[in-house]
């Protein structure tokens, strides 16, 4: 690897593929495919380490990663599929993350406990972790070295040049290589999105925000804002060891702790603040640090969890963060995840969607290179599958955002977004589960599959039909065709009749705010499965449950 041009004295080498940037997302596919025999070429405009956010795990991204490992071979990939094996591999830097924790505020207000939720992360069978980002992405980096990919760091790209039997990849001062396949993993400022105009204007996206963050220490744990709460009103696990949401009307603030747990060294908590700017548009006349503060001190107990703390890193502050590209796919080249589009980091489905989009992506491109064919047609599933992702979140955010003004409809939003999160969890894993059993592929392919790609659960009709009602149900709220209240009675009456969501858990119980469930609501779900659970459903949790509970008799982890 060298960070200065090399002198040219021969014809320059063909790669097989080149990956432009080399965050997590261009690190872990150049692993893949080096570690399968690929001929890499990974290129970054900057160098390692470097700061990124994205740092929320959960259990959707942990399956897909380890799915990744297991198929393609890289076990390295499983060190940031558990919060142990991140901490073990890479040091004491990361938190850990036990739950989802989401807090309604209104300005000028205490926080009202009846209007909080916590959804748990189930221990047995997944292990979700705050990543500390420029350790996890160089530590991916190293990892693509490990396995053969070449690199060159501090490589801005100038042209992209396509003729028949490959892409020419240019500097502005002239030096040049080439590849028969190119991937554009570098995130907004995407070369190929530049070069074929492939940025959608206007976006196509609903929804509309805005963000500034930073890392900062001192930050006070969400737990000491509330101490004078009763036991009711605490939930089972402590707010600041999971990701914290502290929502408003149209805008929301993340709490993610690397310090929030006795094993850390790392001081820092990731900070940031996302609004609709039609509703709350960018200050010109402050800086972005001002301009946080501001509106935090709104709302009081947001205000004394920041109170002290300070920023280590300069804050960044975006305009509106959402772009959509009309195609990710073309003759011999692919936009891969935020090369693409983005929507917003509610939800933390950025690592997910990306692990999900290289683990289609590779066997393609792995098959490709054996075969030379680079079409457009041969890709134009993962195309198809990322435009999906892309899309079903913005209509989820969309829904989320609108719901804040209204406690009681936002938690019928949030139920359909922990029960799809949940439902999809289960079905990756029963496809490892099969593979752990035979190592056959084609239980992977078989996943693929799906007539709703990009939705969480994407091949469960009544699911579909489902989450296009509470959808319809939270437009016709923000069009005052119905009522707040109307359209969460109209949602939860779904939630509580259909047979393909969970009893007892949490799911369809409208007033439980905590949903961490014990012995005896595991117990009463189980009878639930048994009796009047759809079959698919029934399969999926007795499948998932019963790896769950040989795994703890042997002393270890599924995951």
């Amino acid at each position: 690897m060298s960070d200065s041009p090399a002198l040219v004295t021969g014809p320059a080498p063909v790669y097989d593929v080149a990956i432009l940037g080399s965050g997590i997302a261009g690190s872990m596919l150049a692993a893949v495919l080096a570690r399968n025999g690929v001929k890499v070429l990974l290129l970054d405009a900057s160098a390692h380490p470097r700061f990124a956010i994205g740092e929320s795990t959960i259990p959707y991204t942990l399956v897909c990663l380890r799915t990744i490992a297991e198929r393609y071979d890289v076990p390295e990939i499983k060190t940031l599929a558990t919060f142990t094996n991140s901490t073990k591999v890479l040091g004491p830097k990361f938190g850990v993350k036990k739950h989802f924790s989401f807090l309604l505020h209104h300005e000028g207000q205490d926080q009202d406990p009846q209007e909080v939720n916590q959804f748990g992360t189930p221990g047995l069978l997944h292990e979700a972790s705050h990543l500390y980002r420029q350790d996890t992405d160089a530590y991916m980096f190293h990892v693509a070295l490990k396995y053969g990919a070449e690199s060159r760091q501090n490589f801005r790209v100038a042209d992209v040049d396509f003729d028949d039997s490959g892409v020419t990849l240019s500097t502005a001062e002239g030096e040049q290589y080439r590849a028969k396949y190119v991937v554009d993993a570098s995130g907004y400022r995407s070369p190929l999105a530049d070069k074929f105009k492939l940025r959608e204007d206007p976006c196509r996206f609903l929804h509309h925000s805005r963000s500034m963050w930073n890392h900062m220490t001192n930050v006070r744990k969400t737990d000491d804002l509330f101490t004078h709460r009763s036991a009711a009103d605490t939930p089972p696990s402590p707010w600041y060891q999971g990701t914290v949401h502290h929502m408003f009307e149209r805008g929301w603030f993340w709490v993610i702790g690397f310090d929030n747990h006795e094993w850390s060294r790392n001081p820092l908590c990731s900070v940031g603040l996302t609004l609709d700017p039609r509703k709350y548009p960018k200050s010109a006349d402050m800086t972005p640090e001002e301009e946080f503060y501001s509106y935090a001190s709104r709302f009081p107990d947001i205000a004394r969890q920041y109170e002290g703390a300070r920023g280590v890193r300069n804050w960044v502050s975006t305009d509106r963060l959402q772009y959509s590209s009309r195609q990710c796919a073309g003759d011999r080249w692919f936009l891969l995840s935020h090369a693409a589009g983005f929507l917003d980091p509610l939800y933390s489905r950025g690592l997910s969607n990306t692990a999900e989009a290289i683990n289609s992506l590779t066997w393609r491109l792995l098959e490709a290179v054996k075969d030379g064919d680079f079409s457009r047609e041969r890709f134009e599933y993962v195309d198809t599958m990322q435009q999906g992702l892309f899309d079903y979140n913005d209509s989820l955010v969309n829904a989320s955002f609108i719901s804040w003004s209204d406690y009681d409809l936002w938690t019928a939003v949030y139920r359909m977004w922990a029960w799809g999160a949940n439902a999809g969890t289960y079905r990756l894993s029963e496809g490892l589960f099969k593979y752990f059993k035979d190592g056959n592929e084609q239980h992977f392919k078989d996943l693929e599959k799906a007539p709703h790609l990009g939705l969480y659960w994407p091949d469960h009709d009544g699911f579909k039909e489902l989450y296009d009602l509470m959808i319809g149900q939270v437009l016709d709220y923000e069009a005052g065709t119905t009522t707040a209240r109307d359209a969460a009675d109209t949602i939860y009456e779904q939630l509580e009749t259909v047979n393909f969501v969970p009893k007892n858990f949490g799911f369809s119980e409208r007033n439980l705010r905590f949903m961490i469930p014990g012995p005896k609501t595991i117990l009463k779900t189980a009878r639930w499965l048994r009796n009047d659970a759809d079959p698919v459903v029934k399969r999926m949790m007795t499948g998932n449950g019963r790896e769950a509970v040989k795994a703890k008799l042997r002393g270890k982890r599924i995951f």
